[in-house]
C-alpha cells in the first residue's frame, strides 16, 4: 500500500450531495504497488451489490510470485481454476477473492 485516503480525510470539503451518508470511512483514493505496477482504487460513491462482467488479470514472469499472489487472493475466496499448466501458460489459475472480484493469474 503506497497511499490511502478516506472521504473524511479529504483536504478540501466534498461538494454537497457528492458523497452519500455513511461513506465517510470508505476509500476515496488508494494506490498500491504490485511488482513494478501501481494499481489505484476507490470505493466510489455509488453502492454496488457485486462485481460482475469483468476479471482482473495479472501477468507474471516468476512462478513462485504467481503462487504467492494466488494464495493470498484465495484466502476466504473461491478458487475457480487452480494454478496449473495450460496450453498458453506454464502456470494459470482463476480465483474470486473475498470481495467478489475475479482474478486471473497468468505466467508468461
Amino acid at each position: 500500500m503506497e497511499m490511502m485516503m478516506r472521504f473524511s480525510e479529504s483536504p478540501e470539503p466534498m461538494p454537497e450531495d457528492m458523497v452519500p451518508a455513511g461513506y465517510e470511512n470508505k476509500i476515496m483514493h488508494a494506490s498500491f504497488k504490485l511488482g513494478d505496477s501501481i494499481i489505484m482504487a476507490s470505493d466510489g460513491c455509488s453502492p454496488a451489490d457485486a462485481f460482475k462482467g469483468f476479471a482482473l488479470s495479472i501477468a507474471l514472469h516468476d512462478q513462485n510470485r504467481a503462487k504467492e499472489i494466488f494464495a493470498a487472493l484465495s484466502v476466504d475466496g473461491t478458487v475457480q481454476m487452480p494454478l496449473e499448466k495450460t496450453f498458453w501458460s506454464p502456470l494459470f489459475g482463476s480465483v474470486v477473492d473475498k470481495f467478489g472480484v475475479n482474478w486471473m493469474i497468468n505466467c508468461v
